[in-house]
């Protein structure tokens, strides 16, 4: 008999969708944003500054909610019959899809067009343009099943093909792809994992998640510590899990998750909690502060425990407002986002490397002196990128992993 997990029933709870589609838009709004004309407070901060702005919450409030989702993913499965196995080959075939992608992300910076024999901006289109015809979520229409498979098929040869001729560095120098930092989607993928395989062998036992939770927790600070070089070989490979920073963050996620299954029936004792959770994070963060500095391209403790705070009081914010009061109308906009995820972070990417290959004044907002207009500029664009993410789902493209 397979082994199988048994989880209650899952219900759809809107501000997962919404804070997700918010996280989101925030993050295209601060990716757009022309760092020398934008107020300091929205913008990344230096490595070596002590302090975040908003930028600097983005990212982890995305992370927060991909841990947050497990749970109501694995019953969504669980639901359709899955076992097992079958959970944990979703979960592999996840992650490496999510590695790949950000790894191929990353190296479309560091491309050199002429050992390469293609111009950078053609090269990151056509390999965005293959990721779309090989992750996307295909209508059930037996009619087309050929052409889908034919899709499929053809942006898989032709990512191949785009790898193959792939070359960076210079003549006698020549390099090609590498892991780096994985990229953004890489590190999603690390964290999900590490998320997902955590819950598979836990389960709903609360005092499990948790613990591995604390696990990543410390890695984090032993890491800063520089007390992992023992550890050293098996860096370039899984650096994201031993640091612990980007897993920590997705397990805080993912408590809240559970923590949301458990005791969703009784809403006000969830939001003492929760709210209770992000007060002390908040508080362990500026503890954490008198030892390590508030920094996310440090990746240090105290940042990442002042996130998941700022995370934990806006979800029950907007838990309480979507899903207790009623007040729904206001976050629709936010809803396609939240619901076609990777659509609405990739597909962005395209029309900024048509602009920068075509030279089109699209970007004109992009002003050192005038703040109004790239902050109204960059917000814009986020609200345009997003229809754009649900203009595309209507039509039946919406990338699935």
């Amino acid at each position: 008999m397979e082994e199988t997990i048994t989880l209650t029933k899952p219900q759809r709870v809107l501000s997962i969708d919404i804070m997700r589609g918010l996280t989101l838009f925030l993050m295209l709004f601060v990716n757009d944003l022309f760092v020398p004309g934008a107020p300091k407070w929205m913008v990344h901060t230096p490595a070596d500054f002590d302090g975040m702005g908003l930028a600097d919450w983005v990212f982890p409030g995305f992370l927060f909610m991909v841990g947050l989702s497990v749970p109501f993913a694995f019953a969504s499965r669980l639901k359709k019959g899955d076992s097992k196995a079958q959970l944990l080959g979703h979960i592999l075939v996840r992650t490496i899809s999510l590695l790949v992608i950000g790894v191929l992300m990353l190296n479309a910076g560091r491309i050199n067009p002429e050992l390469t024999g293609m111009n950078r901006f053609v090269w990151a289109i056509l390999m965005y343009l293959c990721v779309f015809l090989i992750w996307n979520k295909y209508p059930l229409n037996p009619n087309y099943k050929k052409l889908f498979m034919g899709l499929k098929a053809l942006g898989i040869f032709g990512l191949l093909a785009l790898v193959a001729i792939y070359r960076a560095g210079e003549p006698g120098q020549e390099e090609w792809l590498r892991t780096g930092w994985w990229g953004i989607l890489g590190l999603i993928g690390w964290g999900y994992f590490a998320a997902s395989v955590t819950f598979l062998i836990v389960g709903e036992r609360m005092l499990g998640i948790v613990a591995g939770w604390l696990l990543f927790f410390v890695l984090n600070v032993l890491s800063q510590l520089q007390l992992l070089g023992g550890l050293d070989v098996i860096k370039p490979i899984f650096g994201v899990l031993l640091s612990g920073s980007t897993p920590s963050i997705v397990m805080a996620g993912l408590v809240v998750g559970l923590l949301l299954k458990q005791q969703g029936k009784n809403r006000q004792r969830f939001l003492m909690i929760l709210v209770l959770m992000g007060i002390a994070s908040l508080v362990a963060g500026l503890v954490l502060r008198q030892w390590f500095i508030v920094s996310k391209i440090q990746a240090t403790p105290s940042w990442g425990m002042l996130c998941n705070g700022i995370s934990m009081l806006l979800f029950a914010l907007l838990y309480l407002v979507l899903d207790v009061w009623r007040k729904q109308q206001w976050s629709r906009v936010f809803l396609p986002a939240g619901q076609n995820s990777l659509t609405t972070y990739l597909a962005p990417d395209i029309f900024y490397y048509l602009i920068w290959g075509l030279s089109l004044p699209i970007l004109f907002y992009k002003q050192e002196d005038s703040q109004l207009l790239v902050v109204a500029g960059s917000l814009v664009w986020a609200f345009a990128m997003v229809g754009f993410a649900a203009l595309l789902a209507r039509i039946n493209i919406r990338l699935k992993l």
